[in-house]
């Protein structure tokens, strides 16, 4: 690997001592694919992390927030402290790939590349120990349970930043699509928030043959779904975005009886914290209000699990002009679309000031969360010499 990649390294302007052991991120990142964990159980991967971090002489901490791990290194006099985040968590998908790491779990692969968002914040923190080129505090934050339940709100709620104080903070994800050595990074609203949403309408069941005798749940829900696709269309600026997408219908086990109670279910999307209000809302006033009129009632359950991924202009400014430094200012986007899809570190974003940057994973590279998704190894040390340079510029010494 180490030998198809210096000629690119070198143009990348990627320090030496990190070309120096990029064949042992590959290492590392197969290693932990290859040991994929779910979200609060990962942990083989903290322990790994860990032990990475002593051996870089870190000052380590564990289980915060669950399986979370956080190193701190320090050097010089500065009291400013940036925070560096990855996420260590795996998909409960089965891996379809056939090369030598493929997940050794069943039913459990690095599908979304969190095995490479690990590796690069390690190799980070190693040439940061390194080399010592800057004055201050960082803290790598290795948090767990980023798919969804709620990992950087445990590790906040655990004292996060209380125990860890960041002036500011930094997260990167690959992204496939995206050629190898670009990045790409919006100043504002970059990823939506997500919500999910359950809406239970009870009614009167009956036999098929005498629907008078009913109160029929299931023409009340049909009619809930439909209606809940004028929020976005009626309620939204048209230059704003959202999404309402109904994903499950649940109602009856017969065919020859009406239910008493029928359920549907899914997931919303905005790109701000007011966008999600007002599907919810909506949301709300469209289900009781239908229900009303077919004599039902209904109950609707809206948990928004991501924020908005907002980042704030200095600290965007900032990044991308590191990747600029890195990979030239024809390869760094710094107005890149929105992204419908969501991210934990925005829960982060509200606490502290900070940016989230996409990677490039490679243009051919497979989705994330499919069954044929691999990180790609190429871009490892160009994640860590990133996280690098955002420390060596904000804690200049």
């Amino acid at each position: 690997i180490l030998r198809e990649l210096l000629p690119r390294l070198d143009r990348m302007n990627i320090p030496k001592e990190i070309q120096g052991f990029a064949d042992e991120l590959a290492d590392w990142r197969r290693d932990i694919h290859r040991h994929p964990e779910l979200g609060f159980k990962e942990s083989r991967t903290a322990n790994f992390v860990a032990r990475q971090l002593e051996s870089f002489g870190c000052e380590v901490h564990t289980e915060i927030g669950g399986t979370g791990v956080v190193g701190v290194l320090r050097s010089g006099q500065k009291n400013r402290s940036i925070g560096l985040r990855a996420d260590i968590d795996a998909l409960p998908i089965h891996e379809e790939n056939a090369f030598d790491h493929c997940s050794s779990h069943d039913g459990v692969m690095h599908a979304c590349g969190h095995d490479g968002h690990t590796t690069m914040l390690l190799g980070a923190a190693r040439y940061l120990a390194q080399t010592q080129q800057f004055d201050g505090t960082v803290h790598f934050i290795f948090q767990p349970a980023e798919e969804g339940l709620g990992g950087a709100l445990a590790m906040i709620s655990d004292g996060l930043f209380d125990q860890f104080p960041c002036d500011s903070i930094y997260g990167m994800h690959n992204w496939p699509s995206m050629p190898t050595g670009q990045f790409g990074i919006k100043n504002g609203p970059l990823l939506a928030g997500g919500a999910l949403f359950d809406i239970t309408v009870h009614g009167q069941g009956a036999h098929g043959a005498f629907p008078h005798h009913s109160k029929d749940p299931v023409l009340a829900a049909s009619e809930i779904v439909v209606s809940l696709q004028r929020i976005v269309a009626r309620q939204f600026n048209p230059l704003e975005a959202g999404v309402v997408s109904v994903t499950m219908f649940k109602a009856g086990d017969a065919y020859n009886v009406i239910p008493k109670t029928s359920v549907v279910g899914g997931t919303a999307r905005a790109f701000s914290r007011e966008g999600l209000d007002v599907i919810e809302e909506e949301m709300q006033r469209i289900a009781k209000g239908v229900a009303a009129a077919h004599g039902v009632t209904a109950v609707c359950d809206f948990r928004v699990t991501f924020a908005p991924t907002i980042n704030a202009e200095r600290e965007a400014g900032m990044i991308a002009d590191a990747a600029s430094e890195l990979v030239g200012e024809s390869n760094v986007e710094r107005n890149h679309h929105l992204i419908s899809g969501s991210e934990d570190f925005s829960f982060m974003l509200e606490n502290r000031p900070g940016a989230f940057i996409l990677i490039g994973n490679g243009e051919d590279a497979s989705p994330v969360h499919t069954p044929t998704y691999d990180f790609n190894d190429e871009i490892l040390p160009l994640g860590s010499a990133l996280f690098a340079r955002v420390i060596e510029r904000e804690l200049d010494s």
